[in-house]
């Protein structure tokens, strides 16, 4: 339900920025590399094409990491442990489930509602993580799924922020206006927060400083360790399983680095070796989370 909510808003952005024709907003290629493993040549045949974009990327059955098949998914998951999470829950999920399938978004999708569509869904997916919110109990259910919940985060914020210094050739040592970078924050739902939070002109570093280091800015990637490191503590406080410690090990040097490091650095350093080892890291961090607790 995280994928779909961030993958939502990042369609929602794009297509926003597509009917905009002050600004370059350039193709989709970016967002389908990130959301998809579509070959170069199929990439190339929905680029410039809006609407077979978003219907790949929400609705297409064929795509395994459509909006549409994560939601059944989810669905699936939800069915399987319905003691562990609340009535509540369950029907919000069910609901959006049954929504995705009705023929009048597909019809929507490809006119000019588009975005009246999108928003519907981006609604929907705030109410499903308030419903989780206020009738979840705090116990073993609520710290494994905000688990999978913030180290999706971080890796989603992690490959967005990545794939924006790429479009700008990880060159950080060049100034960018902050129209270069509005993209990735309306993305993570930030625009506004960095408006309020940050005054001078030294956009890359603030920005970088916001999405990685802020710890109160709950898209940033320490945001998300932080949230990771409190469930965490709680589901392994009791397990005796041998492969505890390491898990923890693991997670306490990913952490630390990001704690630790001072973000002024960040544009001084090679940010492109920087982003792929910490993806490497998260993404071994999530295997043996994985390992741990769902092995069989």
């Amino acid at each position: 339900m995280e994928r779909v909510e961030d993958m939502l808003r990042v369609a929602r952005t794009h297509y926003i920025y597509s009917l905009d024709k002050n600004i370059n907003s350039g193709t989709w290629k970016p967002i389908l590399q990130v959301y998809t493993d579509l070959s170069e040549d199929k990439t190339e045949l929905f680029e410039n094409d809006t609407y077979a974009a978003l219907h790949y990327l929400l609705l297409d059955a064929n795509n395994d990491n459509s909006a549409k098949n994560i939601i059944q998914k989810a669905r699936e998951n939800a069915r399987g442990v319905q003691d562990h999470i609340t009535r509540e829950v369950w029907e919000e999920i069910n609901s959006i489930y049954h929504l995705i399938n009705r023929p009048f978004v597909k019809l929507k999708l490809a006119s000019a509602d588009a975005l009246e569509i999108i928003d519907l869904f981006l609604k929907h997916s705030m109410i499903y993580v308030g419903v989780a919110e206020v009738t979840m109990q705090r116990g073993t259910a609520w710290n494994v799924m905000r688990l999978g919940k913030f180290v999706e985060r971080s890796i989603e914020t992690l490959i967005l922020t990545d794939k924006q210094c790429e479009l700008h050739a990880y060159d950080l040592g060049k100034e960018r206006d902050i129209t270069n970078w509005r993209f990735l924050l309306l993305s993570l739902a930030g625009y506004e927060a960095y408006l309020k939070s940050y005054r001078s002109t030294k956009h890359n570093q603030q920005i970088l400083q916001q999405v990685i280091f802020n710890p109160d800015f709950p898209h940033s990637i320490l945001y998300s360790l932080n949230q990771i490191d409190r469930s965490l503590a709680i589901l392994i406080k009791e397990n005796s399983n041998p492969e505890v410690p390491e898990l923890v090990r693991t997670f306490g040097r990913i952490q630390s680095r990001i704690q630790f490091m001072d973000p002024g650095s960040v544009v001084h350093i090679d940010i492109k070796s920087f982003f792929a080892e910490l993806k490497r890291d998260l993404l071994d961090f999530n295997a043996k989370l994985k390992l741990l607790f769902f092995s069989y």
